[in-house]
């Protein structure tokens, strides 16, 4: 069970649908039975589910069928039954062609300092909410935010020549990729501090050899993966390699806050995620 706020979501993982079904089914009644316990009242037409499946299955919960739905949003993020966050990032980055747009219409009239400034504050705060969630993109999506982030660069800079790898350079960034990325390594850095979320403590379990030491590189436990959808493209997974990968200058530190200063610049060599990887038609990624 997930509670923010006013937002209550059962959620349940299982072997097969129908076990996954009557898990949920009863998940519900106890949080409906826990309303009427408490006298309030919960509305059961408003409940939606998704459930990795475009079967047309629903869930009973009291005298309402909810049938399952392909997207719903869930505390601002869209999420669809097959994880490919699609709608969500194309979403995204439609509110952020139009901070360009707008962007670019003022842009000859402030200063290059300004323009940066609401760079940061409208286009790139787009892709500062919940990263960790929609980041296993496909490779097309990637390269729909990264034209949008040459765009921004190129007004900001008022520079036409220049690549993207350079403008990234000259703005001192990385692209939102590497941003996440680093995102993940902060993730990362505190639950080796334990100052994470418990939940985060439990995806990313410590190595329990007895030889780890604190900032080993196998200092979280390794994963077996059986597919690339639900295996390779998942946090359980790219988390411990991402830290494998961070220098130990970085990781050198008591602090949170020195952590981030310190990750800010740094781009991973050699990332294993699909995004990093050198894809060849017809051949497939190498």
């Amino acid at each position: 069970m997930a509670n923010y706020a006013d937002d209550t979501t059962p959620y349940v993982c299982g072997e097969d649908l129908e076990s996954v079904i009557k898990l949920l089914e009863k998940a519900s009644k106890i949080v409906f039975d826990w309303f009427k316990s408490n006298q309030m009242k919960g509305n059961e037409s408003k409940c939606h589910v998704t459930l990795s499946t475009h079967d047309k299955m629903h869930v009973n919960i009291g005298t309402s069928h909810i049938k399952n739905s392909h997207m719903e949003k869930l505390l601002g993020v869209k999420i669809d039954c097959d994880l490919t966050f699609e709608e969500h990032i194309s979403s995204i980055c439609k509110k952020a062609s139009a901070k360009l747009n707008a962007l670019a219409r003022i842009s000859p009239y402030i200063n290059e300092g300004k323009r940066r400034l609401l760079m940061n504050a409208f286009f790139n705060a787009q892709f500062n909410y919940c990263p960790l969630t929609w980041m296993f993109h496909s490779r097309k999506l990637n390269n729909k935010i990264n034209r949008l982030h040459e765009r921004c660069l190129r007004i900001v800079y008022n520079d036409n020549s220049l690549t993207f790898e350079q403008l990234l350079t000259k703005d001192n960034s990385v692209s939102i990729h590497n941003r996440n990325l680093q995102a993940l390594a902060i993730e990362m850095f505190k639950v080796y501090m334990e100052q994470g979320p418990d939940i985060l403590q439990d995806v990313f379990p410590k190595n329990s050899q007895p030889e780890y030491n604190l900032r080993n590189r196998f200092y979280f436990a390794p994963r077996s993966i059986k597919t690339v959808h639900y295996g390779d493209n998942s946090l359980r997974h790219l988390g411990p390699k991402i830290w494998e990968l961070i220098p130990s200058h970085i990781k050198d530190t008591d602090s949170v806050e020195i952590f981030k200063n310190r990750i800010k610049n740094w781009i991973p060599e050699n990332c294993p995620c699909r995004l990093c990887k050198t894809y060849i038609h017809n051949v497939g990624f190498i």
